[in-house]
């Protein structure tokens, strides 16, 4: 693959908002990367990017017609246009990388993967929480056995979307479009989770709507229980129902051999270590969240992802968070929905 790729790696943004514009920014500050077109369906004076002096399009299907060349697609749409959109890039033979979730369905994120295995084709699943250097420790410290055998695993996850978030007329907060809190606002901790420790089962759960039911299609709270395949249990409690503001995103971990908390508003500092034999090294400090008017999100480490997809395409390195981990994500959170569903299914049978 990398014999294709003697120059600069050349991309086409899909969707520019907020993230969308963090992808170019991206592209355009890597010396290896080209920024050759980007892609919307609203008017480009809409979208304050003007600084792009690239060819810019009204739709996928005018974009991939056109004769503007790029080896890579950048999906930056809403949820619910990823797995249409990667597959009608995938047929021009360009490769992936698309923004969480991957899909809102398992069955089309394999329909992804058949079709990139079909055309030789990449995908990358952008999972950025994983650059964080307390996540890399965790995955060092869980990796190298050093807190012994895990017993649990507590996700929090509680953060502030209200009216100023889901504006009436757009994606976010349709069930179509956008999914869910869990694909929206939480698979990037999910994402961290399985990276982890891998599978869960014997899932359990009880949703909630306290606070947004003018606002969105589905729940904003829930909390749910399982066990890991690989042994131990685990949690995930979140709600986009706290109140002004973000309040914290943290993971807690107890094994055998000591216990630790990775904590803060985005699972950005380490809270809480005490390991048998163990002194927890100096970290290097995380990038800032990202900054989306009134709202911010998890770590601003894009940068790394459009470096892995140079990387990666020149063969000097492999894909940090491929098509199936992408897919697991999807199917983690489409069985937790399906627990979710069966449950607001039987409240609204007894009415």
């Amino acid at each position: 693959m990398s014999l294709e790729y003697n120059d600069k790696i050349k991309f086409a943004v899909i969707g520019c908002g907020h993230i969308g514009k963090r992808h170019a920014e991206m592209i355009v500050s890597n010396k290896e990367a080209e920024l050759t077109a980007l892609c919307d369906i609203r008017a480009k004076e809409e979208l304050n990017i003007e600084k792009y002096k690239v060819p810019f399009f009204s739709s996928i299907e005018e974009l991939l017609e056109s004769s503007v060349d790029f080896d890579v697609a950048c999906i930056c749409t809403p949820n619910g246009c990823h797995a249409s959109q990667s597959l009608l890039c995938l047929d021009k033979k360009k490769h992936l990388v698309c923004e969480k979730p991957m899909a809102l369905k398992k069955s089309d994120c394999e329909a992804m993967i058949y079709k990139s295995l079909q055309v030789k084709r990449e995908i990358f699943v952008v999972m950025q929480n994983r650059y964080s250097p307390p996540s890399v420790w965790l995955k060092d410290i869980i990796s190298n056995n050093i807190l012994g055998d895990i017993y649990t695993v507590q996700v929090n996850c509680y953060w502030n979307r209200d009216e100023r978030y889901y504006k009436p007329g757009l994606w976010k907060g349709s069930q179509q479009l956008d999914g869910g809190t869990l694909f929206t606002q939480f698979s990037h901790f999910i994402d961290i989770m399985y990276w982890l420790f891998g599978d869960i089962e014997d899932i359990s759960g009880v949703f909630e709507d306290f606070a947004h039911k003018e606002l969105t299609d589905f729940e904003d709270s829930g909390l749910v229980n399982f066990r890991f395949v690989e042994g131990g249990v685990g949690c995930i409690n979140y709600s986009t129902a706290v109140w002004d503001k973000n309040m914290e995103s943290s993971i807690t971990i107890t094994g055998s051999k000591g216990s630790v908390k990775v904590g803060g508003q985005y699972m950005n500092e380490v809270e809480y270590c005490h390991i048998n034999d163990y002194k927890l090294p100096e970290l290097e400090p995380c990038n800032p969240p990202n900054e989306y008017g009134v709202y911010k999100g998890s770590a601003a480490n894009h940068i790394y992802i459009i470096q892995n997809v140079v990387d990666t395409l020149k063969g000097r390195t492999s894909i940090t968070t491929n098509a199936l981990e992408g897919l697991k994500v999807v199917e983690i959170i489409e069985r937790i929905y399906n627990l979710r569903n069966k449950q607001m299914l039987i409240n609204n049978n007894s009415k």
